[in-house]
């Protein structure tokens, strides 16, 4: 994202491979989008109604998209 403030969140090695081993089970291209749909998940509010793009974004992070 242009002009996004971008941070760094540390993990510890252990954390990090289990995350990067369900990632590749649930079909995720990385650990990283893996974690990042995780937070993003825990931090949206249940009830509230996504756009279609984001909707679009989690089913291709599923692995249902192209």
């Amino acid at each position: 994202m242009f002009g996004a403030k971008q941070h760094k969140v540390s993990l510890d090695n252990e954390l990090y491979e289990r995350l990067a081993k369900a990632a590749q089970v649930a079909g995720y291209s990385s650990a990283d989008e893996f974690i990042l749909h995780i937070l993003e998940s825990a931090a949206t509010p249940s009830g509230v109604v996504e756009s279609e793009e984001e909707v679009r974004k989690r089913l291709k992070g599923l692995g249902y998209l192209e």
